[in-house]
């Protein structure tokens, strides 16, 4: 990461401190996904028939309203409320679609 951002493979001591006290915006943000835990698993069910799968979840996934099953389909849901919009998120694991409900713009 240091590379692609030009930084050199060596840095004098007031070169580091620095870049400690005033990191760029993807350092910092590098920082804070380093957390040294284990992979979070989430329990993704079928709103229709219950089929369970687990999966790590991706950072581009929204909040879901519904899961359903490669065997459903979002018309099996329960019905689309007055002024929303529905998308549909494929493949977000093996067997599973994720659906979210949103307001129409």
């Amino acid at each position: 990461m240091a590379k692609r951002h030009g930084i050199p493979p060596r840095l004098s001591e007031a070169a580091f401190a620095e870049l400690n006290s005033n990191p760029p915006a993807w350092l910092i943000q590098s920082r804070a996904n380093r957390t040294s835990k284990r992979p979070v698993w989430v329990q993704l069910t079928c709103a229709v028939c219950g089929l369970a799968d687990a999966e790590r979840p991706k950072k581009w996934w929204p909040e879901f309203d519904f899961v359903h099953c490669s065997e459903h389909g979002p018309a099996q849901l329960p019905r689309l409320e007055e002024g929303k919009a529905r998308l549909e998120y494929p493949d977000i694991s093996t067997r599973m679609y994720g659906i979210v409900d949103e307001d129409k713009a």
